[in-house]
């Protein structure tokens, strides 16, 4: 039995790995805008230097996770659906993300692309008949009207075009993907456990991207690897493998709905980072918006850890 101090230092444990990972997480889009913005380089190319810096620490983890002792080897139908949802909810997700930010603010992409807590509660309506309760439906009004607050102010002070529509759209569907990434996961985790689903399921999406560079990327790109390896290695080890391995670990600490609570940070880290990293502007609408979003996604995490 524990006593009641450890637990108190456990759970503070696991509210700091949480909020490490999701600051981190949040780095992401400030790493990828500054590599389009010094080095002209495209999407796809710096998504495959991310996952090729990202390859060799899930095979490791993988490899140590699958040879400890009293590991349970997964059925072939857990590793199908691993697969899947590696592919679905990390490759689609991570290609869609990379080239919306082509075209969008770091705040923006933050913002549409933290609809995906909202698309997991859609997704459990559809799919698995969860009851969508009136304080869900609240949050989801929320959400979706900050978003729209924070898109009139985009246009308000930009100039935009039909670009900015279809990065903003791109980004919508790395929310969707995601989505059934954080389905998915909440319901093969509890059989598998968090730290080798996290590994096998980023494995399956490297081979994605490395298809994909393979049949259709820019070659080019690689008489300038060196001025991409930086960025690349950033986007590896400090937004991808560290906070993948923290938002898991913290899940197995405190559970699913308590990280995605805290991770409501997200948005307000990144649009702080662009602000002094990239000379983003911080307008009215797009602080109400960001309120709204983090009031919705708030709600939705509390009303899920009450039911």
């Amino acid at each position: 039995m524990i006593d009641s101090s450890n637990k108190q230092s456990l759970n503070f444990a696991g509210l700091t790995i949480a909020l490490s990972g999701a600051i981190l997480f949040s780095t992401k889009a400030i790493i990828v805008k500054k590599a389009f913005a010094s080095t002209h380089v495209d999407a796809v190319s710096l998504l495959t230097l991310r996952m090729a810096f990202s390859l060799p620490f899930y095979l490791v983890a993988a490899y140590l996770i699958s040879n400890r002792q009293g590991n349970v080897k997964m059925t072939r139908r857990q590793w199908w659906l691993t697969f899947a949802i590696g592919i679905t909810g990390y490759y689609f997700s991570s290609l869609f993300d990379f080239i919306g930010l082509k075209y969008i603010s770091a705040g923006l992409e933050r913002l549409i692309l933290f609809l995906y807590p909202t698309f997991a509660v859609l997704l459990n309506f559809f799919l698995f008949k969860q009851q969508i309760q009136k304080k869900q439906w609240m949050a989801l009004l929320l959400t979706y009207a900050g978003i729209g607050l924070a898109l009139s102010g985009e246009v308000r002070i930009n100039s935009v075009d039909s670009s900015f529509w279809w990065g903003s759209f791109l980004v919508f569907l790395c929310a969707v993907t995601y989505s059934f990434y954080i389905v998915g996961s909440g319901k093969i985790i509890p059989s598998v456990g968090a730290m080798k689903f996290t590994a096998y399921a980023m494995l399956s999406a490297t081979i994605g991207v490395f298809l994909h560079f393979i049949i259709a990327g820019n070659y080019t790109q690689l008489s300038h690897i060196g001025s991409l390896v930086p960025y690349g290695f950033l986007l590896a080890v400090l937004a991808t493998v560290a906070p993948s391995f923290l938002i898991s670990d913290a899940m197995k600490r405190i559970g699913s709905n308590n990280v995605a609570i805290i991770s409501s940070i997200g948005p307000v880290t990144t649009i702080l980072q662009a602000y002094f990293f990239l000379g983003e502007k911080i307008f009215i609408e797009q602080v109400i918006g960001t309120i709204l979003v983090m009031i919705g996604v708030l709600i939705l995490g509390w009303k899920t850890s009450e039911s």
